[in-house]
């Protein structure tokens, strides 16, 4: 019998119509089964999938979050050239990066005012922006 959280992995996987194969059952019910939104990288998310008793390699964390995001469950967040999140959350929002923390948060999207952006180079339609807020402690 499947577990709340393996359902709801299931469920996700089958909105996006990837096979739940047992690594990415594994890897969703971390993403998404307790139902919250979530952050990760691919090295903090392999670390809880080992944790879990799950023997996954790194290689296949970074294709199968890739695979999350081409399947548009999932929307890669790159705060420098080293370090990219994965989110869970898909509506449209603005992050909080700590630097000398490297956690990336929501930052609330009701005082965010984008007033103007550059125009697109002809041939080109916007796909997104986002917006990462880079914080350090005072």
């Amino acid at each position: 019998m499947q577990t709340e959280q393996g359902l709801r992995a299931a469920r996700w996987l089958d909105q996006a119509g990837l096979r739940p194969t047992r690594q990415r059952m594994a890897l969703a019910e971390l993403l998404v089964g307790d139902g919250q939104d979530r952050h990760v990288t691919a090295e903090g998310l392999h670390a809880a999938a080992h944790g879990a008793g799950e023997p996954v390699s790194l290689a296949t964390v970074y294709n199968t979050l890739r695979a999350f995001c081409e399947a548009g469950l999932m929307h890669e967040i790159t705060v420098d050239g080293t370090r990219a999140y994965f989110d869970t959350r898909l509506d449209d929002h603005p992050h909080f990066y700590w630097e000398d923390e490297g956690r990336l948060i929501d930052a609330p999207v009701e005082d965010l005012e984008i007033a103007r952006l550059p125009a697109l180079p002809e041939g080109a339609e916007m796909s997104r922006v986002d917006v990462v807020i880079r914080l350090r402690r005072a």
